[in-house]
């Protein structure tokens, strides 16, 4: 089994991804965000199977120095530390592009010198804006319709540009959105999750026309599992979607309905993007995924997203999960 190293180890697919690749019986090496609190973020509540069963380096990927001793005997990187938040992208932008761009600048740079077998790096369906066509292929132009979307597109292409430049072995995975257990309460599923379970009657939600196609986190975890095992993907970028699409207010509707509760809906206008910045639709053709590494989705379709909210809706309302979220505020 490989000596893998998972960047953004701490937060929410990421600590998921850890735990399946411990599983898979790889050496794991978990890079977390250094704080003076020793906080692991998600793995410090890993699965009981896992813990104890992965290194710990602790540093910030906007620097070098740290980057390239994490990665050090490493053969597989799956790079997933990033800022992603939209709404923060807007208030600061610089953060964004010296985590998402500099950050994977750092790490390609690092796999070039140290000769690193993979890095799996990771990309956003935001990347593609409102679609121009669907179902959205890899092909797909690049719109840069937020500042965090634009520091995206800007670290996918420092990270191809190395395999076209060094034959850096480099392979993107894009993911369009992801939901399940220990999202951020930002995202739309566990934001309407969390308010229902903590015993409120008025939702508040930002607009709902927008249309998403939503990965159960599993599913993303095969997906990234899928393009890390195939030599077809090297060089290449590859979307992980389901191919279904549902309108947010749909999408509330469902949840509602999963959750059994009647509850009203109230736009907040602090959770609306501005107009322009807006993505109104998305949903992936994921047959290249399927082609190159033989991955489709096991939650696929309404009848996949449901079972997908129902293991989530299980999660979020266990009272020592909730627990972890302030349910009354607004996260950005």
């Amino acid at each position: 089994m490989a000596h893998v190293l998972v960047t953004g180890a701490d937060g929410f697919i990421g600590s998921h991804l850890t735990e399946a690749l411990v599983r898979a019986g790889h050496r794991v090496r978990a890079f977390v965000q250094y704080n003076s609190f020793n906080s692991w973020g998600w793995l410090d509540r890993c699965e009981s199977d896992v813990r104890g069963h992965f290194d710990v380096f602790a540093g910030d990927v906007r620097d070098p120095f740290a980057v390239r001793e994490a990665m050090r005997e490493i053969e597989t990187v799956y790079h997933l530390a990033s800022l992603i938040a939209i709404p923060y992208s807007y208030t600061a932008p610089s953060s964004y592009i010296e985590t998402n761009v500099s950050g994977t600048l750092n790490v390609v740079q690092a796999a070039r010198d140290l000769g690193t077998k993979r890095v799996v790096h990771t990309s956003t369906s935001e990347v593609y804006g409102t679609a121009k066509f669907v179902p959205i292929t890899e092909e797909h132009p690049l719109q840069g319709q937020s500042p965090y979307s634009a520091s995206k597109i800007g670290a996918d292409q420092i990270a191809i540009s190395f395999y076209h430049s060094f034959g850096t072995p480099i392979s993107i995975v894009r993911p369009f959105n992801t939901f399940g257990p220990r999202q951020s309460a930002r995202a739309i599923i566990p934001t309407i999750i969390s308010q229902i379970a903590d015993g409120k009657r008025e939702l508040h939600v930002g607009d709902l026309r927008p249309t998403r196609d939503f990965n159960y986190v599993a599913d993303t975890v095969r997906g990234f599992l899928a393009v890390g095992d195939s030599d077809q993907t090297v060089g290449e970028v590859v979307n992980i979607g389901t191919g279904f699409e549902i309108s947010i207010g749909d999408l509330v509707a469902l949840i509602i309905d999963v959750m059994g509760k009647e509850v009203t809906i109230a736009l907040d206008e602090n959770r609306l993007r501005p107009a322009e910045s807006e993505v109104f639709r998305l949903c992936a053709s994921a047959e290249k995924a399927k082609r190159l590494t033989g991955w489709s989705p096991e939650f696929a379709g309404l009848d996949g997203l449901r079972r997908g909210l129902e293991l989530t809706v299980d999660w979020f309302t266990n009272a020592n999960n909730l627990s972890m979220y302030k349910t009354g505020l607004y996260n950005v």
